[in-house]
């Protein structure tokens, strides 16, 4: 789950940050509305975010946090493209 380009910046920046809402997340990513809504699904639907749909005023608010399990996964994959590197002489 967490390979993909896609899905893997998008734990990475709610790693970095406390939580950020959909508008935010699909400006960084660059993704569209609907490539982010169907790589958030993947996400959640793995356990590795929470999505709370809010209302700002009347606005509807789409949030996202990594969750312990999405920290957990990010970390391993890091690990392993590190061994990987590492095998490949490129680290």
């Amino acid at each position: 789950t967490v390979h993909e380009p896609a899905r893997l910046a998008v734990l990475s920046i709610l790693h970095a940050i406390e939580s950020a809402d959909f508008s935010y997340l699909m400006i960084q990513t660059g993704l569209t509305q609907g490539n982010l809504s169907t790589h958030l699904t993947k996400l959640e639907e793995a356990g590795l975010v929470d999505v709370t749909k809010e209302f700002s005023g009347k606005r509807p608010r789409t949030v996202l946090r990594i969750t312990g399990a999405g920290r957990m996964a990010l970390v391993e994959h890091g690990k392993a493209l590190t061994q990987l590197f590492r095998m490949l002489g490129i680290a």
